[in-house]
């Protein structure tokens, strides 16, 4: 959540290709379709703190130095998980982000949806331009 800039229609990529951090762009016409969609996962990650499980598991140190961030809200994924993850390598039961072959299914549901006669993948989104 705290990657995302309204205000600066920009979006910070952690750990990108080859390990960096990048910034960028969010178009205009996403914003209100991201707040609507935002305010859904607000909901639900209220939900999961009722029930216990609305933590993420944080990067490097940060759950040591800020023991309650794992639960605040703008540490939360944007785009979560449907289920909750109970493998204890990954620390107390919680929601991680969708498995990536969740969005390759989406991808490819979404290009046979729109009758592309040529293959499309998540790949082939990295050359997409405006």
């Amino acid at each position: 959540m705290k990657d995302l800039d309204f205000e600066r229609h920009a979006v910070v990529v952690r750990r990108g290709k080859g390990q960096k951090d990048r910034a960028t762009l969010l178009p205009a016409t996403l914003v209100e379709p991201l707040r609507a969609h935002l305010d859904g996962v607000r909901r639900q990650h209220e939900r999961d703190l009722r029930a216990g499980v609305g933590r993420v598991v944080l990067p490097e140190a940060l759950d040591r130095k800020y023991p309650n961030a794992a639960a605040e809200w703008r540490w939360q994924f944007v785009f979560p998980a449907a289920r909750i993850c109970t493998n204890p390598a990954y620390g107390p039961p919680s929601r991680f982000h969708p498995h990536e072959c969740v969005v390759q299914k989406a991808v490819t549901a979404a290009v046979r949806a729109a009758g592309l006669a040529k293959r499309a993948s998540c790949h082939s989104l990295r050359s997409v331009s405006a």
